[in-house]
């Protein structure tokens, strides 16, 4: 990495800076295309998919398991945010050139209970209501643990994640819901698993082998921050819990070999709208864009010693997702996408009828954190509206060269993700493949080659919503080179609603 140019930063103002949208009328896409992946998927199948453009690459045999929001509606009462819905697995298994597919919602007691009621029977977070107005709402503090935002293979369980409460077990051959895990009690119900675990491919303290690193917010005045690490085994090896002053509103975080770094988004929880019942949740949330963001530093090993906490504070954004960090000299550099500010949701919107013009888009930011003398220093690194990063397992929490993430099909202003990008970090080469007008992707997961040595040796494996056909695809990229186009492109029989995570597993669960 001693060429990377980004080690030398050229430092911008996140506040001054306004991204610019080109003096142009013509887009990538339409609204209507775009609504078309918000449709619920109420159908479970269970077939091998058989339509297949190109060639699925003989070496890659394994896993992609998907989670996301499939269920937009309830007997055609919609939900007010996506991140409302209920969770879905997909399943597609690699073997012998050929692909699986396989979906099952995950079968929670709220899911149950709005199925056999045929109503929306809970609030969501994020502003979904029961019906009947503010009175059927008042002061209703249940919310419905709805499993959609990842999910993981680990300690041979297959586990739906959804960061305000305990993940629920699945069957990875049969996706059928084998209730909540509770890590052999280390977990107490309602205990919150955070969506975003980290996997830590070399753990020291695990004499090299790899372990799970994963964390729980519980926010108040203060917030209680706690850090979990799991061994091979599935097993808790590690748990400690640690207060930060002020309200927390963290989706994600990153490792070192050392250290958990969270971005604490400046925000402040107005928890009155939610008691009376005249708003969900998330909707009580206003980002404070005077005051600074606090990254907090952590000890993975405090039980060894390090026991210090660090905070650091640089000029306001929003962060939802990190791409990675690592240790260079006496500062952690992460990479994370970066909002102007949250959009606020409102009670009467509806998220289908978003102006993605009028919204500044996430950009890839640098930032670094000098443990020396305490200063926050960061860097534009991509401009271009994207989300969703991912690099090889292998360099997490490690110096890395390559990343790849969902992005806009232009190179200015935000709209939906249409395309997949590759950065080189080292050389600053980018490359792009584009779904667009009428394709629309969401992350990409990479594959390594089975035995390779490269770090981009490997495949790019992404869902893309296809319009057209009101279908989605599989698509397969030469992660090494995305100027080849799709080498495979697997039809779908239908369409799946846009995810959130996933991730692969070399087992395979035909």
């Amino acid at each position: 990495m001693q060429n990377n140019p980004f080690l030398k930063p050229t430092f911008f103002n996140m506040q001054s800076y306004k991204y610019q949208q080109k003096e142009t009328s013509e887009k990538s896409y339409t609204r209507e295309d775009w609504q078309g992946g918000y449709k619920s998927l109420t159908q479970e199948f269970d077939y091998w998919i058989d339509d297949v453009e190109g060639e699925i690459p003989a070496e890659l045999q394994g896993t992609l398991f998907r989670n996301g929001p499939g269920l937009l509606d309830i007997k055609g009462q919609s939900i007010h945010h996506p991140f409302d819905g209920d969770g879905m697995i997909s399943r597609i298994s690699f073997v012998n050139g050929r692909a699986h597919y396989r979906n099952s919602f995950v079968k929670t007691a709220g899911y149950l209970a709005e199925k056999n009621a045929g109503k929306i029977l809970h609030r969501g977070v994020f502003g979904t209501q029961k019906p009947g107005g503010w009175l059927a709402n008042i002061f209703d503090f249940k919310l419905k643990n709805i499993a959609n935002t990842n999910v993981i293979y680990w300690g041979n369980k297959l586990l739906a994640l959804w960061e305000a409460a305990e993940p629920h077990r699945l069957d990875p051959k049969t996706l059928e819901t084998l209730g909540k895990e509770y890590f052999d009690d280390v977990l107490s119900a309602g205990e919150a698993f955070s969506a975003h675990p980290r996997f830590d491919p070399s753990c020291e303290q695990d004499n090299g082998a790899p372990c799970l690193v994963n964390f729980s917010v519980k926010p108040g005045l203060s917030t209680k921050i706690t850090i979990f690490e799991l061994n091979l085994a599935g097993e808790v090896v590690r748990k400690h819990a640690h207060n930060v002053p002020g309200f927390c509103f963290i989706h994600d975080f990153v490792i070192t070999p050392n250290y958990c770094i969270f971005f604490q988004n400046p925000v402040s929880f107005n928890p009155i709208p939610f008691a009376l019942g005249l708003r969900g949740a998330g909707e009580c949330i206003q980002v404070k864009p005077n005051q600074p963001t606090r990254i907090i530093i952590i000890p993975r090993f405090p039980q060894s010693g390090q026991k210090e906490i660090k905070t650091l504070e640089v000029r306001s954004g929003f962060i939802f997702h990190h791409v990675n960090a690592f240790v260079v000299g006496d500062e952690i550099l992460v990479d994370s996408i970066c909002y102007d500010s949250l959009p606020e949701v409102e009670p009467e919107s509806d998220f289908r009828q978003v102006d993605f013009e009028a919204i500044a888009p996430g950009q890839l930011w640098r930032f670094y954190l000098n443990l020396k003398d305490g200063t926050v220093q960061k860097k534009l690194i991509e401009s271009r509206c994207c989300e969703f990063p991912a690099i090889h397992p292998r360099n997490v929490g490690r110096s890395y060269r390559y990343l790849y993430m969902g992005a806009a099909h232009r190179d200015s202003g935000n709209a939906p993700l249409q395309a997949l990008l590759k950065i080189d970090l080292e050389s600053g080469e980018k490359q792009i493949w584009s779904a667009a007008p009428r394709g629309f992707t969401g992350e990409p997961i990479f594959v390594p080659r089975p035995g390779s040595e490269k770090e981009d040796d490997g495949w790019v494996l992404a869902l893309v919503y296809d319009a057209a056909h009101h279908r989605s695809d599989v698509v397969i990229l030469d992660a090494s080179d995305f100027t080849k186009g799709a080498i495979a492109r697997l039809h779908l029989q239908h369409h799946v609603p846009y995810g959130l995570h996933g991730n692969f597993t070399p087992q395979v669960f035909v």
